[in-house]
């Protein structure tokens, strides 16, 4: 029995047109790309608009994949730089998380919430008050296993720069998990 094919061979033959190329890629990365969008724009609707663009994109783009980084690297690149281009794009006003903050919230306490949630709903709402730059890198890091230097060609920046923004959003994921009442012991 033939193994299956490796994420270079099937850009390879996706450079050349080859479509059941493009569906077996599309099938072995679309979960993990969909829910790399969703943490990005927070938007369901949004997040499969982009999917459907961004493997366009592979198919348009296969011949120029240089090799330089893994296939699935290339793709979450492709997605992240989507990703932002949506939210640069918004028209809504948004409010930053600085005005978010001076807010006053007439909802339970983060103590409530999270008796009344599991500790994995708590460790989300944690991650969703990260800014996006710290979101980012909790995500590429930790939910898709990536190293600093892949990270840093993901996000197009220095791997110093990588390990900064990880400190950081560490720092204060810690922070925001203590306010919400949860030690760094949880399981």
């Amino acid at each position: 029995m033939a193994s299956a094919p490796s994420d270079e061979e099937l850009i390879g033959r996706i450079a050349a047109g080859d479509r059941p190329a493009m569906r077996v890629l599309f099938n072995r990365h679309q979960v993990r790309v969909y829910r790399f969008l969703l943490r990005l724009v927070r938007h369901e609707a949004n997040a499969e608009e982009l999917i459907s663009e961004v493997f366009l994109d592979v198919w348009r783009q296969a011949a120029k994949f240089e090799g330089r980084s893994s296939v699935s690297t290339w793709v979450l690149s492709i997605a992240r730089y989507k990703a932002l281009n949506l939210l640069r794009k918004r028209t809504e006003a948004e409010l930053d998380d600085e005005a978010a903050e001076g807010i006053e919230d007439d909802a339970d306490t983060p103590e409530v919430t999270i008796q009344k949630k599991d500790k994995g709903a708590a460790l989300r709402k944690c991650l969703s008050a990260l800014t996006l730059e710290h979101r980012e890198i909790v995500d590429l890091v930790y939910y898709h296993e990536r190293t600093v230097e892949e990270a840093s060609v993901i996000l197009g920046v220095p791997e110093n720069t990588v390990k900064t923004r990880l400190f950081y959003a560490r720092k204060r994921l810690s922070e925001l998990l203590k306010t919400a009442g949860i030690d760094r012991g949880w399981p």
